[in-house]
C-alpha cells in the first residue's frame, strides 16, 4: 500500500463518488450504478475490507468470481449472465478511477479489473414481446378493458416504441388530439428527466385509432388528479403520477401468455402462482417495459421503415439499434433491400 493513499471507507468511496456523478447521469442512471456497487460494498464487508487503500489486485480477482457466481444480489446457483458481470465490472473500473483521483487506491488499479469478453450476440439482449403476442394482447385489452389505464400504457409502448420513464413523463397537455401527437420534454426540475436528456425531446405522432383511446381514456378512466409539483399527468392513481413499479406490474401481467392464451409451460391458471399480480415478473415468459420496446423498434424495422426515422422517433442511437433493439435476420433485411431497389 503507497504511503500516498488518505483512509477512506468503501462505502463511504461509494457515496462520494455517486456525489460527484450526479451531476451528469440521470436519476435513474445513479440508481444503477449505487445498485452495482452496493455488490461491492457487500463483498468488502464480508472479506473485512475496511479502507480502500488495502484493496489489492487479488481482492479484485476474488470480487470478479464473487459476483459471477452470483454472490451479492440474491441469484441463484447458476450465477449471473457474462453481460451483467460486464457492466458490474465496467462499474467499477469507472469507480476505481475515481478513487485513484482522490488518493483513496493507487494509480491503475482500475486496470486489474478484468472485464469479461462478449460476442455481439451474447451483448444485445434476446427478450422482446413478439408482434403477434403484442396484437393478441391489444386486441384483448382493446375489447374487454377499452380506454383503461392498463389499455393506455400497453398500446403507448407499443405504438411509440418509447421507454418507461418516457411514458411516465407525459402530461395531459402534452397530448395534442388535433394533430395527433405527444410532446415528450425533459423535465428534471418537476420529477421526470429522460433518459438522454434534452436530447430526447421530441414530438411523437400518434395513429388516429390510439389517439382515440387516449381521449376515451382522459374522459372517462384517468384520475382528475395533480402531482406534487402542480402538473396534470396522463398516467394517473388516485393519489397522482404513476410510479414505475405498478407500470413494469401492468406489463409484467399482461405478457404472461395465459392472458390471451394457453400456458406454453403447462400451468393450469387457475393454480399457477405466477397468476398472483405481485409474482407475474417471475413467469418464465412475461416480459418487461423494455422488451415491449425491443418488440417495437424490430417491427418498426421489419415493416421497412428507415432506420433514421426509428431512431428519432424511438431515440436511440444507429450503433444501439444495430446492436441491442435490430432482431431481424440477415435474410429479412435482404428481403427489405430488395423491396426497396425494386420500389427505387
Amino acid at each position: 500500500m503507497s504511503e500516498d493513499l488518505e483512509p477512506l471507507p468503501p462505502a463511504q468511496a461509494v457515496n462520494l463518488y455517486l456525489n460527484h456523478r450526479e451531476p451528469e447521469l440521470s436519476e435513474k442512471s445513479v440508481e444503477n450504478q449505487r445498485y452495482r456497487l452496493d455488490a461491492f460494498i457487500a463483498f468488502c464487508q464480508e472479506e473485512h475490507i475496511e479502507n480502500m487503500n488495502e484493496l489489492t489486485g487479488r481482492d479484485l480477482h476474488r470480487y470478479r468470481v464473487w459476483r459471477r457466481n452470483g454472490e451479492g444480489d440474491g441469484y441463484d446457483d447458476d450465477g449471473v449472465s457474462k453481460t451483467t458481470l460486464r457492466t458490474n465490472l465496467a462499474t467499477l473500473r469507472v469507480f476505481l478511477e475515481f478513487c485513484a483521483g482522490i488518493d483513496a487506491v493507487e494509480q491503475g488499479m482500475r486496470e486489474r479489473v478484468l472485464l469479461p469478453e462478449l460476442d455481439p450476440e451474447e451483448e444485445a439482449k434476446e427478450e422482446r414481446v413478439s408482434e403477434d403476442r403484442a396484437e393478441a394482447i391489444l386486441e384483448h385489452v382493446n375489447r374487454f378493458h377499452y380506454a383503461s389505464r392498463d389499455h393506455v400504457i400497453l398500446a403507448l409502448l407499443w405504438h411509440t416504441g418509447i421507454r418507461l420513464g418516457s411514458l411516465r413523463a407525459f402530461d395531459v397537455d402534452d397530448f395534442d388530439p388535433d394533430s395527433p401527437c405527444l410532446e415528450l420534454r425533459h423535465r428534471p426540475e418537476s420529477g421526470t428527466p429522460l433518459k438522454n436528456g434534452q436530447a430526447a425531446n421530441r414530438t411523437i405522432a400518434v395513429g388516429e385509432h390510439y389517439a382515440e383511446v387516449l381521449q376515451n381514456y382522459i374522459a372517462h378512466n384517468r384520475h382528475d388528479v395533480t402531482d406534487e409539483d402542480g402538473r396534470e399527468p396522463l398516467i394517473t392513481s388516485s393519489q397522482g403520477r404513476l410510479t414505475e413499479t405498478p407500470i413494469r406490474r401492468t406489463v409484467y401481467q399482461w405478457t404472461r401468455p395465459c392472458m390471451v392464451a394457453d400456458c406454453p409451460h403447462d400451468e393450469d391458471p387457475e393454480e399457477c402462482v405466477y397468476m398472483i399480480r405481485d409474482r407475474a415478473s417471475q413467469c418464465p415468459s412475461s416480459r418487461s417495459p423494455h422488451g415491449i420496446r425491443r418488440g417495437a423498434i424490430t417491427k418498426h424495422l421489419r415493416d421497412g421503415t428507415p432506420e433514421e426515422i426509428v431512431t428519432d422517433r424511438c431515440n436511440v442511437s444507429s450503433d444501439v439499434l444495430d446492436q441491442h433493439y435490430d432482431q431481424r435476420t440477415e435474410r429479412e433485411k435482404m428481403e427489405l433491400r430488395r423491396e426497396f431497389l425494386e420500389d427505387a
